[in-house]
């Protein structure tokens, strides 16, 4: 591939969209500044005038998975509506959907050791994210009266990282953890076991 230097239109995007290639195939710390700008055909010297470094540009791919996962959670959140139910389970099959659609932004979010709070962006992206499944579980507890309600951040916290752990040992094809259920039914029935235990739905009969 030809070198373009600095006369890249849009060198800053290609830059990270051969950073997420690299981090998919490699993960977050398998390659190099001067790898990605080759991957996007342009000299390393051209990265500089973007990113101060390889974690500045991990950064940004992940404040964009943010923002990706903040509108994914967003859609779900609205299609589920008007049942609370519906609307917080969406939210959690919309956290597979995403691991699986875009993994390189998943692991430069969630793997890449990259604090959210680096920069005020990805701060702010990441919470957008969470302020979805927030919403989702305040409208799941309603009914309950408020001195007994459990926290929504910590429910939804908790909903989180079950949605994770999903993702990170049967959706994301790690050796060895196989099961005889699909992601989706694993979530799912997680999610079930955990609510009706809260009580904020009620019981199988």
């Amino acid at each position: 591939m030809r070198k373009r230097g600095y006369h890249h239109g849009n060198l800053r995007q290609a830059l990270i969209e051969a950073a997420l290639l690299l981090i998919e195939a490699r993960g977050p710390t398998g390659f190099t500044l001067s790898e990605a700008a080759k991957q996007a055909g342009v000299t390393p010297a051209a990265v500089y005038r973007h990113f101060d470094g390889r974690e500045d540009l991990i950064a940004e791919a992940a404040r964009q998975g943010y923002e990706i996962f903040a509108d994914l959670m967003q859609y779900a959140y609205d299609k589920g509506q008007p049942s609370a139910l519906a609307a917080f389970e969406a939210t959690g099959r919309a956290y597979l959907a995403f691991a699986r659609k875009y993994p390189g932004h998943y692991i430069a979010m969630f793997e890449s050791g990259i604090s959210v709070n680096r920069t005020p962006e990805l701060a702010a992206a990441s919470s957008r994210a969470r302020a979805v499944l927030e919403r989702a579980a305040d409208d799941l507890s309603q009914h309950i009266p408020p001195e007994q309600r459990p926290p929504a951040a910590m429910f939804s916290a908790h909903i989180w990282a079950l949605s994770h752990g999903v993702v990170e040992l049967f959706a994301r094809n790690s050796p060895g953890t196989r099961s005889p259920y699909s992601p989706e039914d694993l979530l799912e029935t997680g999610i079930g076991v955990y609510l009706r235990g809260l009580g904020l739905i009620e019981p199988d009969t």
